[in-house]
């Protein structure tokens, strides 16, 4: 019996606090601006869906890395950018892709010229985005443009 009442003295007690602390509880933890900032970390969403025909720039700018590449990540020859980079897409003919080797789609995009294909190649085009994602030098894309050429020709 004496043990029937401290349990049910327990329980009143433990309704009585939650009571009480439920209005600062909301003030002091609930809207806290670390704990906002980490739950809408939490929900945010972890990835992006790029339409094609339509405006991805938001997009691009999303995927973009913060800061410089360091010099070590960028590669020497266009074999290298094309293996790192460019072969995710243009290998398998990722969303239109011109596919390397596949002549009849790249005659016409040649026939622009180089100067076409550097510009579309920087500037992005289609689901492509600038530099291919990458923030290399405009002088490193222009090579594997080259290099992409060559395999092409």
């Amino acid at each position: 019996m004496v043990l029937g009442v401290l349990i049910a003295f327990a329980i009143v007690l433990f309704a009585v606090a939650r009571t009480m602390g439920a209005d600062s509880q909301g003030a002091a933890v609930l809207l806290e601006p670390l704990h906002l900032a980490q739950v809408q970390k939490n929900i945010a969403p972890f990835a992006q869906v790029a339409i094609a025909g339509k405006d991805n720039s938001a997009l691009a700018a999303l995927s973009a890395p913060a800061g410089a590449a360091p010099a070590v990540n960028v590669p020497t020859s266009g074999e290298q950018a094309f293996t790192q980079v460019c072969s995710a897409c243009h290998a398998t003919g990722v969303n239109g892709a011109p596919k390397v080797g596949d002549h009849a789609a790249w005659a016409p995009r040649i026939a622009q010229g180089k100067d076409t294909l550097y510009k579309d190649a920087i500037a992005g085009k289609g689901a492509m985005p600038p530099k291919g994602g990458t923030n290399w030098p405009d002088a490193t894309i222009r090579m594997t443009v080259d290099y992409m050429i060559s395999l092409n020709k």
